[in-house]
């Protein structure tokens, strides 16, 4: 029976987790740029950098996530540890079929705000979705340390170096 992610599973969830941190935590030039944008206003060079890093960014997000999507269908993922309660299983699968999802479609809406001056898809992006890309990780990052502290089982290992090694 799997018991860890597979390497390439795990080398994409983590640098996934770089690029989402660098996206969200680095966007404060996509503010300016968006307003600057959207004002039909001249974009200073520096802001436009910004901008296209950040595009960069979401556009390998979008491939990383649909690669992820791909290998989990394709190679499975380790069961749920047992102690886990089985309300909190769902919880688990809803959270991750919600990142999932996030994972494609907030690119797809920043792709149209930035390529396509598409204002909804832009509101959409900075607002619920953002939001709810905050609320994702914050969830599965308490699930992960409820995971090592109180229930102390190997997912952790499971998604770093392996719980065989």
């Amino acid at each position: 029976m799997k018991t860890d992610f597979s390497i390439p599973q795990r080398v994409l969830h983590w640098l996934m987790v770089v690029l989402l941190a660098f996206n969200l935590l680095a966007s404060d030039g996509m503010g300016a740029f968006g307003q600057l944008y959207f004002g039909d206003q001249p974009i200073p060079a520096d802001i436009a950098f910004s901008a296209n890093i950040h595009a960069t960014f979401g556009i390998a997000i979008l491939v990383l996530g649909v690669l992820r999507l791909c290998l989990r269908f394709v190679q499975g993922v380790p069961p749920a540890p047992a102690v886990e309660p089985p309300m909190l299983r769902i919880v688990a699968k809803l959270c991750h079929f919600a990142f999932y999802a996030i994972f494609i479609i907030m690119p797809l809406a920043g792709i149209g705000a930035f390529y396509f001056k598409n204002s909804a898809a832009a509101f959409a992006h900075i607002g619920w979705m953002k939001t709810l890309l905050w609320i994702l990780i914050g969830l599965h990052v308490a699930g992960v340390l409820v995971h090592q502290f109180y229930w102390k089982t190997e997912v952790l290992k499971r998604m770093t170096i392996g719980s065989r090694s």
